[in-house]
């Protein structure tokens, strides 16, 4: 076992057996969510995301950072190769249905080739805490409801009903990290890119999906989704150390432009929603001309 992966176990609190088993994909891809946030921070710092392993592992390892897909499931694809696992990425795509294939590659999924293929995805943010077959179905995790299907050589997931995305498709043609390097850099750029419009913050606990979308924290069980809205600094900064396991350091100077960015958002949502009010009212009838 190398150095690298004593320390990448030690940041996700795993101390099990070292093999190429399903038992242990499953104890290596739980420990790593349970410990590691996905976040999308940097884009909001101006520090860009690049392709790179060194990157992911001083960012997620040394510095007890969290990260996005491209992160999340680059640095776990590192650790089950090192291990021994056969491991693929392939293109996964988030809103093809809405955007078309122009947002091909948006997400980075790994297949585990075991008794039979695994698909692995720390990447997804409120997506599954564990590893799941490659096979179509039904499937529960945390008393919550996700699905796959597959239609021809695309296979689609649909995700638990509280996420924030619906799900995603991709196919099991084998993907280098380089591929995907025009969408990252989009993602991170692009003004069109959710990623720009808003931070996330994502974990999982033993019982829970936790997520902090702009100034929104929600914690998902199998009872549903419960709100709760930050307001101040302060409890911005706390909710990053004690919910998320982060160092608010730098990250806490966002909080301006999320507070202001919710605040939009309250005001459009109001003024939308009484504009849909209006339109449903009765029609006035026009007062009588008297002859």
């Amino acid at each position: 076992m190398t150095a690298g992966l004593d320390r990448y176990f030690e940041r996700i609190g795993y101390g099990g057996p070292v093999e190429p088993t399903v038992d242990v994909l499953r104890g290596i891809h739980r420990a790593h969510l349970l410990a590691i946030p996905y976040e999308n921070f940097d884009i909001h710092l101006g520090r860009p995301l690049r392709l790179d392993p060194e990157r992911f592992y001083a960012k997620l390892v040394d510095a007890r950072r969290g990260g996005w897909c491209y992160e999340m499931n680059g640095l776990l694809a590192w650790a089950l190769r090192a291990i021994g696992f056969r491991v693929t990425m392939v293109s996964g795509t988030v809103g093809r249905a809405q955007r078309g294939d122009s947002v091909e590659g948006n997400h980075l999924v790994l297949l585990v080739d075991l008794d039979r293929p695994w698909i692995a995805d720390t990447g997804f943010g409120d997506g599954f805490l564990d590893p799941v077959p490659l096979a179509e179905g039904e499937f529960s995790q945390l008393g919550l409801t996700y699905r796959l299907e597959r239609s021809g050589a695309r296979w689609q997931f649909h995700n638990q009903p509280w996420g924030g995305a619906a799900g995603f498709d991709f196919t099991t043609e084998p993907r280098a990290l380089a591929d995907f390097e025009a969408r990252c850099h989009d993602l991170q750029t692009s003004p069109e890119s959710s990623f720009v419009r808003a931070t996330v913050c994502e974990r999982f606990t033993p019982e829970a999906i936790v997520s902090l979308r702009g100034a929104v924290l929600r914690t998902i069980t199998a009872d549903g989704p419960v709100d709760v809205v930050l307001t101040g600094r302060q409890a911005f900064e706390r909710t990053l150390e004690d919910t998320f396991g982060l160092d608010s350091g730098p990250i806490g100077a966002l909080w301006p432009q999320i507070e202001a960015r919710h605040e939009a958002w309250v005001a459009r949502t109001a003024a939308e929603a009484a504009a849909v009010g209006a339109s449903r009212l009765p029609e006035t009838p026009s007062p009588k001309r008297s002859r």
